[in-house]
């Protein structure tokens, strides 16, 4: 019987071995190792951090970096203050039938890939569009608008394509906290705002924490919403990634990106469970 469990107890972990060394620990050591290398002709090549001294040398490399790291962070702050009311109200607030349709409502969007809901968003946004043709419409503008290709409208894009992640764990962590212990706040004189900050807010930093992690990854490694609504001028990291890997061949800086975002993703999550005193078990768990 022994035997038999231990073998069951391989076979079960086998799969996840196999993804987790065949598609992200071989995958990023292979990546980091091109990464430091330098090519010196063809099929010639010799070990150096010249592609790391590049990346933090040429100064649009550098800007595009940080201002990526910045805008994430600030995507990831807004995604927060909008799920958390949204997040209260289905699990506080709406009883019943109305809380499963509040949530199938959040979830119908994602019905659909990312690649629709961006281009939904284009057909909104564009000259022609609907809130165009609307400000014209009711004689906010007397011409075609044009609100695609800035920051603002690429923010608004990665706040949607995030805010299922966020609003998900929240649910699930206020729904936990009974409905007596926030009673008995307001019973002990505590207004609104006392019984947030000193009862639901501690209750829900699990979730806030974990959300914050998700929101931030998706934000900080998304290829696809900052090119389709920021345009060639709203500079991301990722575009770069990509250039220097597709259009270019250059593979050498491009791992050197990779391996410069997977660091600061890591740098930064640390740094947020640090700051609200959590371990990584304590919030995914």
């Amino acid at each position: 019987m022994r035997n038999q469990s231990r073998i069951t107890f391989y076979l079960l972990l086998t799969p996840l071995v196999l993804w987790l060394g065949l598609l992200i620990i071989i995958p990023h050591i292979d990546m980091l190792l091109i990464s430091l290398r330098e090519r010196i002709s063809f099929g010639v090549y010799e070990t150096s951090l010249s592609q790391y001294e590049k990346a933090l040398t040429e100064p649009l490399y550098l800007r595009t970096f940080w201002r990526t790291a910045v805008m994430s962070v600030l995507a990831t702050v807004i995604t927060l203050l909008i799920a958390f009311p949204v997040a209260y109200y289905i699990a506080k607030m709406a009883k019943g039938r109305l809380q499963q349709v509040l949530f199938l409502l959040c979830l119908i969007p994602f019905y659909v890939s990312e690649l629709v809901r961006t281009f939904g968003w284009m057909i909104l946004l564009r000259e022609t569009g609907l809130i165009s043709s609307l400000l014209q419409w009711v004689g906010l503008a007397d011409q075609p608008v044009e609100l695609l290709y800035t920051d603002a409208t690429m923010m608004v894009g990665l706040v949607y394509t995030s805010m299922l992640f966020m609003v998900v764990p929240l649910v699930t962590t206020l729904e936990s906290l009974d409905d007596s212990v926030i009673e008995a706040g307001y019973d002990l004189g505590g207004s609104g705002f006392s019984v947030l900050r000193e009862i639901i807010i501690p209750h829900a930093m699990p979730g806030i924490v974990s959300g914050c992690i998700v929101v931030f990854m998706l934000s900080l490694g998304n290829y696809l919403t900052p090119t389709m609504l920021g345009g060639k001028d709203s500079l991301w990291f990722t575009e770069m990634i990509y250039n220097q890997f597709i259009v270019r061949s250059n593979w050498e800086l491009g791992a050197a990106f990779g391996f410069m975002l997977l660091v600061l993703s890591s740098v930064i999550v640390w740094g947020m469970l640090r700051l609200t005193g959590r371990t990584l078990k304590e919030t995914m768990g």
